[in-house]
């Protein structure tokens, strides 16, 4: 089977992101990137996949030159043909890229036929739009589900498990479809250090394309103010009695 996994350039979740003096771009210029975690599951999974089946995985991204890395990860965790759509601004907004994305996708399958499946993550660690996926799903005409945590492919048929409360949601999808993978389907492996070097030998296929600008405008960026919570050590023991009944005195909390 044929598998395609779309991932995203991101900031490194838990770095602390800065926006540009302009309020129109996240400043990077100490940031470190890496995959979307969802996405970093989406590509394990299709690797999991076609190791069941047989086939090929192919990882396409949207994005600066730069990310060139983030394809470079997948063949390192064996992933087999790469796909970069390069851009030079700021991201796109979700109407364009999906278009964008879908574009590259249909180029592809001229030549080589159809995926079986296309996988994104269920949300973009930075963005978190969650709509790139459904966008591209609905241009090329197929069924999909996002917050999938399970995948199994039998007879042309996809059945995709969405954890809801008190257990799990199954759909069954009629191969080619879409899926958007949650973080947590999963353990991603390390890449080996063969896998590493063979990385680096990695060809990457460059899709040029140009696609209107779509109907959302980017204002700016807001970086919410940082609440600091501070703790206060009352005391220790019974000592600390007297203290405590100040504080709920202050709290208006004593009749």
């Amino acid at each position: 089977m044929r598998i395609l996994v779309c991932v995203k350039r991101v900031p490194a979740p838990g770095a602390r992101i800065n926006v540009t003096a302009d309020g129109m771009a996240v400043d990077s210029a100490h940031l470190g990137f890496t995959t979307s975690p969802h996405e970093e599951c989406a590509v394990e999974e299709a690797v999991r996949l076609v190791g069941e089946h047989g086939g090929e995985v192919t990882v396409m991204t949207l994005g600066p030159a730069a990310a060139e890395e983030q394809l470079r990860y997948a063949a390192s965790v064996g992933a087999d043909r790469f796909v970069l759509v390069p851009i030079s601004e700021v991201d796109w907004d979700p109407q364009r890229t999906a278009a964008a994305l879908a574009g590259s996708i249909a180029d592809v399958e001229s030549v080589d036929g159809a995926f079986d499946l296309v996988l994104f993550g269920n949300e973009s660690a930075d963005a978190g739009g969650f709509q790139v996926g459904v966008r591209v799903a609905h241009a090329l005409g197929r069924p999909v589900v996002n917050g999938i945590k399970g995948v199994d492919i039998a007879d042309g048929v996809a059945s995709a498990r969405r954890e809801v409360d008190g257990g799990f949601e199954v759909y069954e999808l009629p191969l080619p479809a879409v899926l958007g993978v949650k973080e947590g389907i999963n353990l991603p492996r390390y890449p080996t250090m063969k896998g590493r070097l063979a990385s680096k030998k990695a060809e990457v296929a460059v899709d040029e394309r140009s696609v209107e600008v779509g109907g959302q405008v980017r204002v700016r960026l807001h970086r919410p103010v940082e609440t600091v919570s501070e703790t206060v050590i009352l005391g220790t023991g019974p000592e600390a009695a007297p203290a405590v009944v100040d504080l709920l005195e202050e709290l208006g909390l004593l009749p």
